[in-house]
């Protein structure tokens, strides 16, 4: 098994450092720690003491266990096809986060030349934002009947049966935010 901690280590106080903007000769002052053990720990040449992990650490505000670490990625990318989607009818509908964020759901629909689709009312006390991306639809909320169209914004109580129609030529792309928080109207 390989022990790749002091690369680790290099890496993670290297861009720790790098993202407070400080030089080696700043953060081994904070740390009070010589410049050149630094160096040496950056370079992944270096087996500190626990002493000079745990000022490291101090003067860096992280836990010792960050240092040390595997570094974290910056990014992630996502393909739309890595997105949890699904299909329902003729409706495309896609999320737009990889991850459930609690209290809060969107959703990027598409929905075709004279598709349908009849939503299914969500808890008490939630709200639902549709806007419009492209192409127009009506959303019908009980008997009352909305036209939303390109950069349009509906926003209504989500706990009531409603529908999205599309009954223009052209493909329909709406985003749908639905959250558990009630918001002052």
């Amino acid at each position: 098994m390989i022990d790749n901690t002091s690369s680790y280590l290099a890496s993670n106080v290297r861009e720790y450092r790098n993202s407070r903007q400080l030089s080696q000769a700043q953060l081994a002052k904070l740390a009070g720690i010589p410049r050149p053990t630094l160096a040496h720990l950056e370079s992944g040449s270096a087996n500190p003491t626990l002493s000079v992990m745990m000022r490291l650490a101090s003067a860096l505000q992280v836990l010792i266990e960050e240092l040390v670490a595997p570094p974290r990625a910056t990014a992630r990318h996502f393909t739309p096809e890595e997105l949890p989607q699904r299909q329902r009818g003729s409706v495309s509908i896609r999320k737009l986060f990889p991850d459930p964020i609690r209290g809060l759901d969107i959703e990027r629909l598409e929905i075709p030349a004279g598709g349908l689709l009849a939503g299914i009312p969500h808890a008490r006390g939630t709200r639902k934002y549709v806007s419009c991306e492209t192409g127009q639809i009506f959303v019908t909320i009980h008997d009352e009947s909305h036209r939303i169209e390109r950069g349009d914004l509906l926003v209504f109580r989500g706990d009531q049966a409603y529908n999205y129609r599309n009954e223009s030529q052209v493909l329909a792309v709406i985003y749908s935010v639905v959250t558990a928080v009630p918001i002052p109207e």
